[in-house]
């Protein structure tokens, strides 16, 4: 009987260490979750609404369950937090709660000097959110990409175009649209900005499945005429997150680069990678990398 002993000790810490390797994966998910819970006690506390709470630790939490299930393999992961999260913000935020969520609803709350709803969404997903998570918004949140990520393109099958300067004219016409407003002092402006919510959505959809199609490219929309980019690439260019290449494992076979629905080369570690500040940590090259350099 006491021969057995040191080697169940050694099978039980065996068994320990096992178990531990397996949580450790789930250490970034619960990092990320407690991040959004420290912003929803915040807010919480500083404007005195329970519906910063209840807001910020739903998406937290999706999030959360989202990083988790695909540190378990699970390789609809990001779906299920693109479409949690996209479409609670889409249905609930925005049609419901009558929320414009858009780039006009900050421009609105910006004039109106008044840090609510739409501004306080921007400054946390799409302002300073990316210095730490990139632009895990285009990837995880966007109910715009949400939809466009259904499309059959998802690996784009035409060379990416120098169509980027859209982006600021579409970023400059919503600015001048909502000042407009103020300077004409339209009446019912909460109103006018909802219906403008309702049909703005409606023309992404819509141009975004066009370009998609002329594009051969799912992710066109989000490179060349999102205005929202304007302020995420920047900022996603000292992003804490990103994915790295480990050299010596990689063999350079370009499959990364190939299923990259963004098309940056994952295999540049530096800042300066080509269209590193358009990575939205979609995973995919992770996924396809079979040295797991990634």
């Amino acid at each position: 009987m006491t021969s057995n002993l040191p080697g169940n000790q050694i099978l039980f810490w065996v068994k320990t260490m096992r178990n531990n390797n397996r949580l450790h994966k789930y250490v970034p998910s619960l990092l990320l979750f407690l991040l959004f819970e420290t912003v929803a006690v915040a807010l919480w506390l500083a404007k005195g609404n329970l519906f910063y709470l209840l807001n910020f630790s739903y998406i937290g939490g999706c999030l959360g369950v989202g990083t988790a299930l695909f540190a378990a393999g699970k390789r609809y992961a990001r779906q299920f937090v693109q479409w949690a999260v996209g479409s609670y913000m889409l249905l609930y935020l925005g049609v419901l709660s009558h929320e414009n969520m858009q780039i006009e609803g900050f421009w609105y709350y910006l004039f109106l000097g008044v840090f609510e709803a739409a501004t306080i969404h921007y400054a946390v997903a799409k302002i300073f959110g990316p210095l730490v998570f990139g632009r895990g918004w285009c990837g995880y949140a966007c109910w715009t990409a949400m939809v466009l990520d259904l499309l059959p393109y998802k690996i784009p099958q035409t060379p990416r175009k120098k169509l980027g300067f859209l982006r600021y004219i579409t970023f400059a016409a919503s600015f001048v649209y909502v000042a407009a407003l103020f300077l004409m002092h339209a009446e019912n402006m909460e109103k006018i900005l909802f219906v403008s919510f309702l049909v703005g959505n409606i023309l992404y959809y819509a141009v975004g499945i066009v370009l998609a199609f002329r594009c051969k490219d799912n992710r066109a929309f989000c490179k060349y005429l999102c205005p929202v980019t304007v302020f995420l690439k920047p900022m996603s260019y000292f992003s804490l997150l990103r994915v790295t290449c480990d050299k010596e494992k990689c063999i350079s076979c370009g499959k990364c680069r190939q299923v990259c629905p963004m098309n940056v080369d994952m295999t540049d570690n530096s800042r300066k990678r080509l269209n590193g500040t358009e990575c939205i940590l979609c995973m995919e090259c992770v996924k396809a990398c079979p040295r797991k350099a990634l």
